[in-house]
């Protein structure tokens, strides 16, 4: 036999795998069964690819996505076995202090790979991976930060993954812009009980991409020793050249069931023992004794390693249950105590704090668009770091002309257009704000923004998952509400109330260009995933209009603005309707107070509890849907807090249950009118 193939540490590989191995085997027969895991996922049979792979990925700005039958592989990049078991029993020293499944880990460099934090949704681990490597190209090439030249991410996934869109997302991403992303399929034949030829045509999709411009593809076995450590070296060397992405398919049995609640019983007898003369183990040890080891120093080396593992799980076994005090900690970035990975504050960057005081250059008003285009423009300038992208935002200038003439300004790299695919947008942004930049993505329309939720959702709670390790700033423009002259169930889509139940996620909503300017310019100055709405109504509504108050305005999030005052009866509203509202009131007269809440989350309580306790009377209006929309959080915060200051019951108006017609005449009959405005608030007047 050869001696064995460099450029690997063998004897670190055998270690790994066979601690790997061990852990499995521990929690499988005891911890399992004992409780003390309550939910277990078997790497058994994938360790060695994994192991021999996290050898080689030891450059500043390598990254790797994982999943949940990763665990070799971040032992290999740093974990430590006491972590390992703590992860499983959910302890206080867990990646996550116990928040986040045993197998869902995170994980900053220790001298590796950084661990993007995982996610437990299958695919969602491929478009941050992209997006990472993305960034690694910007911030070398645009930013000069030469030692990032040759960095790569990698991004696991199983058989079954390759059918989800997230898969072909970044594969879509990697491939049209060359980007040092390497995919590493764990085909293992089965997801979960269904066959692969089921998620892939033919069953391999290292066959099906063989011919995909821009991608180099490798595939064999993940259980020979030298065969996959030369798949492994040939794959990593070529994504280093930055020639372009890599896809390496290889083969490996899965030794348990999918879980702990898995008993493999649709598998026959035949493909078990199939599956076991393939184990990964077995062959390491005849590959490497007696070439490295003799057989005493191999019985040595296990004997070791269950030593090890033993003593850590005593150890994960005696740490403390998680604190419940600080159970609500990390939602939100805390300026005092920053993430250790991702987003500007991370970095070190620190951007102006700006001012609350308008100081418009010119009394000149500008429509809503004005005031976006020129926000961004003003941010793009100050923070290298910050990139705009969506469909159609580069050439043409955004669908809304929100963007047009950024990409002249600075350059493709800058403001890009990107594929059609808002799980694409969303997912690469995350992994760019990783990667310590400040994504500023566009969804054309609200609605849009929905085959994107499961990232949205996963961004939102980032921070808390990973316990302030990471985090993943991003803001997200996106448009919607009904139009001046036309809506229709697809265009007109608000749901601030999605969003606002969405955890961590800042909604900005304003009703005019000032508001525009300083919201957007603080969510971008800001550590927190923001959603910032641009209604279709406003956009270029003379009522909207506003002088532009300078290049410094910053507005706080959760600060409402009482644009009326009154002593008889509080509206509160945001968005389109605070010019409705405003209209109505100017209808029946003085004493109605009208508060803009700007923002939805946070939003403003004492400003609301303040004016319902002047007025004693409280009427919400909102062009959501009325039925668990978010007038009905306010309504009850109300009646919690200020219920003895009540003289009659609060009110909603709001849309009926049912999407926005395309026919004016029928969006009038479910969007909030002024005439219905204002005789609701007749009502309250005189109730």
């Amino acid at each position: 036999m050869s001696q064995p193939t460099s450029p690997f540490d063998w004897r670190e590989a055998a270690k790994l795998a066979l601690t790997s191995r061990a852990i499995d085997d521990l929690e499988e027969s005891q911890l399992y069964p004992s409780g003390d895991v309550l939910y277990q996922f078997s790497a058994r049979g994938h360790e060695l690819g994994q192991v021999l792979l996290s050898q080689l990925l030891d450059r500043p700005g390598d990254a790797a996505s994982v999943y949940y039958r990763s665990r070799p592989f971040v032992l290999g990049s740093g974990l430590t076995i006491e972590e390992a078991f703590a992860n499983g029993m959910a302890r206080a020293g867990s990646v996550s202090a116990g928040r986040d499944v045993g197998v869902v880990f995170n994980m900053p460099p220790r001298g590796r790979a950084t661990i993007l934090p995982m996610a437990g949704d299958v695919g969602s681990q491929f478009t941050p991976a992209a997006g990472w490597a993305q960034a690694l190209c910007y911030r070398a090439q645009q930013l000069q930060e030469s030692e990032l030249q040759g960095s790569i991410a990698v991004v696991f996934g199983g058989d079954g993954a390759v059918a989800t869109n997230g898969f072909w997302s970044a594969l879509t991403i990697a491939t049209t812009l060359q980007l040092p992303l390497l995919f590493v399929v764990e085909d293992n034949d089965y997801a979960i009980s269904v066959q692969k030829w089921l998620q892939t045509p033919g069953g391999n999709i290292a066959d099906n991409l063989a011919a995909f411009k821009n991608l180099q593809v490798w595939q064999g076995t993940g259980t020979e020793p030298a065969k996959t450590a030369q798949l492994i070296a040939d794959a990593v060397a070529y994504t280093r050249e930055w020639q372009g992405p890599g896809l390496l398919r290889l083969c490996v049995p899965r030794l348990s069931g999918h879980s702990s609640h898995d008993n493999q019983s649709y598998k026959s007898e035949d493909v078990l023992a199939g599956e076991r003369e393939r184990d990964p183990i077995p062959a390491l040890g005849a590959y490497l004794v007696p070439e490295l080891f003799s057989e005493q120093e191999w019985q040595a080396l296990e004997d070791e390693v269950n030593q090890e593992v033993r003593r850590a799980c005593d150890a994960a076994l005696a740490q403390p249950q998680p604190d419940t005090d600080v159970i609500t900690e990390f939602v939100w970035s805390d300026p005092r105590n920053p993430a250790t990975t991702g987003g500007l504050w991370a970095a070190g960057v620190e951007l102006p704090p700006g001012t609350d005081t308008p100081r418009p250059p010119e009394p000149r008003r500008i429509n809503m668009i004005e005031a976006v285009r020129r926000t961004l423009e003003v941010e793009l300038a100050l923070n290298p770091r910050c990139l705009v992208f969506g469909e159609d935002v580069g050439a043409k200038g955004g669908v809304h002309t929100a963007t047009l003439g950024l990409q002249t300004r600075f350059g493709e790299q800058r403001v890009f257009d990107t594929s059609l695919s808002e799980e694409g947008i969303i997912g690469r942004a995350v992994g760019m704000a990783l990667a310590g930049l400040m994504p500023a993505p566009e969804i054309q329309f609200r609605k849009y923004a929905d085959p994107a939720a499961e990232h949205l959702h996963n961004c939102g709670t980032l921070r808390w998952r990973t316990a302030n390790r990471f985090a993943a700033p991003i803001v997200v423009r996106l448009a919607g509400g009904f139009g001046r002259k036309v809506g229709d169930p697809w265009h007109s889509v608000t749901g601030e109330v999605e969003f606002a139940h969405a955890v961590g996620w800042r909604i900005a909503f304003p009703s005019n260009a000032e508001d525009a300017v300083g919201l957007l310019r603080a969510a971008l100055r800001g550590d927190d995933p923001t959603i910032f709405f641009e209604h279709r109504a406003q956009m270029d509504a003379a009522w909207a209009r506003r002088p532009y108050p300078g290049d410094e305005y910053v507005l706080p999030f959760g600060r409402a603005r009482v644009t009326r005052e009154g002593e008889r009866l509080t509206v509160v509203t945001w968005g389109a309707m605070v010019e409705r509202c405003e209209q109505a009131a100017q209808s029946v007269g003085d004493g109605v107070a009208i508060v803009d809440l700007r923002t939805i989350v946070p939003w403003d309580h004492e400003a609301v509890q303040r004016s319902v306790r002047k007025t004693s009377k409280c009427l919400i209006v909102h062009e959501d849907i009325e039925f668990a929309g978010f007038g009905a959080e306010i309504a009850a915060t109300i009646a919690e807090d200020s219920f003895i200051y009540l003289d009659a019951p609060v009110r909603r108006l709001a849309a009926p249950p049912i999407p926005v017609p395309f026919n004016h005449h029928l969006m009038n009959a479910v969007v909030p009118t002024i005439e219905e405005i204002a005789r609701a608030m007749r009502d309250l007047l005189e109730f």
